[in-house]
């Protein structure tokens, strides 16, 4: 095996997606590390990596080709560590996509000129990625903040996107939290690097307010309650979660809105944030949310409906205005099924 030294990486060359295009640093990251004395043997180097040292998760180990050497010579990532040996490590940066600026109509509930308060639709992916480049909230956010540095409501020409001096290729403009692709409401995004990082910071800390309406399945005994499970893929399918004795502290609050028969409306308040957090916690109490494609159960009488599930109410500090809550209404999915239900 070749010595792994630093510029000594290939980097290989591929067909370029039509639709994006990535981009790899000519120089790849790189750690060096002597394990501590008191480790104890027998781990794994790439469990070493994600659970001790923490720098990539198992799946960016595998997805950023990681490379290891011990004491000067290159190993597999399976190898068992002992403490006090010296540990190098390469890998490659995640792609970096050049964002397409795009006019979407979007439904602004509050702007200013640091942050921009949306009410997401059913359906927007967040994100660009895979089969997702275009048509995405990112997408749209990069056109309108190219607007707004243009000063006349107008998009630049295409050949000046960049030369605006706010947004590289690779940047995605401002959005500070995710919501899932059939989750609709309530998402903030930042115009600029002092604003992301002071909204971050709040997300980081829990200091953020998320409120969400949900319609379910069943209704719960109790008017209101709590579900603290810690929450981790699910070992059945890695693409989805469960509730897992190994998942990270999970922590979601609930009340009942309302009842019929043998569906609730429940107003939920997840104050930790995991992927698919509410998702998962519900249908581990046993009121799975109704339309739900993962991890719902087929209904016999709300059928064709999709995930009933919006984030409805947004508490944050805003720069020089303090603390500000934003509310939305019910989308037209949740009143048709009201609808249906109330008869």
């Amino acid at each position: 095996m070749t010595p792994l030294m630093p510029g000594n990486q290939s980097r290989k060359t591929g067909k370029q997606n039509s639709k994006i295009n990535a981009r790899m640093e000519p120089v790849n990251p790189r750690l060096s590390c002597v394990v501590e004395n008191s480790f104890l043997p027998g781990l794994r180097l790439d469990r070493y990596v994600a659970e001790n040292l923490k720098i990539l998760s198992r799946s960016q180990i595998k997805s950023r080709k990681l490379r290891a050497a011990v004491n000067g010579k290159e190993v597999k990532v399976s190898r068992l560590l002992r403490g006090g040996e010296t540990l190098d490590l390469f890998w490659e940066d995640a792609p970096v996509y050049d964002l397409v600026p795009q006019d979407i109509p979007l439904e602004i509930v509050y702007e200013d000129e640091n942050v921009a308060v949306i009410n997401k639709p059913q359906g927007m992916v967040v994100h660009p990625g895979a089969g997702n480049y275009n048509g995405t909230l990112a997408n749209a956010l990069y056109f309108r903040r190219l607007c707004r540095n243009a000063g006349s409501g107008l998009p630049p020409a295409p050949g000046d996107y960049l030369s605006q001096g706010d947004l590289s290729p690779g940047i995605r403009p401002g959005i500070v939290h995710r919501l899932d692709k059939d989750t609709s409401g309530l998402i903030i995004t930042a115009w600029d690097e002092g604003t992301h990082f002071f909204l971050a910071e709040q997300f980081k800390q829990r200091k953020v307010i998320k409120t969400y309406a949900a319609i379910v399945s069943g209704c719960p005994p109790d008017s209101c309650g709590q579900i603290e499970k810690p929450i981790g893929r699910d070992r059945n399918n890695r693409k989805l979660f469960a509730v897992n004795t190994n998942g990270k502290k999970s922590l979601t609050l609930y009340k009942v809105a309302k009842t019929w028969g043998n569906y609730s409306l429940l107003l939920i308040r997840p104050k930790t944030g995991r992927t698919h957090q509410i998702r998962v916690h519900l249908k581990y109490l046993g009121f799975p949310i109704v339309g739900d494609p993962l991890y719902g159960a087929k209904d016999g009488i709300l059928q064709g409906c999709t995930l009933m599930l919006h984030a409805k109410r947004l508490t944050i500090k805003l720069p020089g205005t303090g603390r500000q809550t934003f509310r939305t209404k019910f989308p037209a999915r949740f009143n048709d099924v009201f609808s249906v239900l109330d008869k």
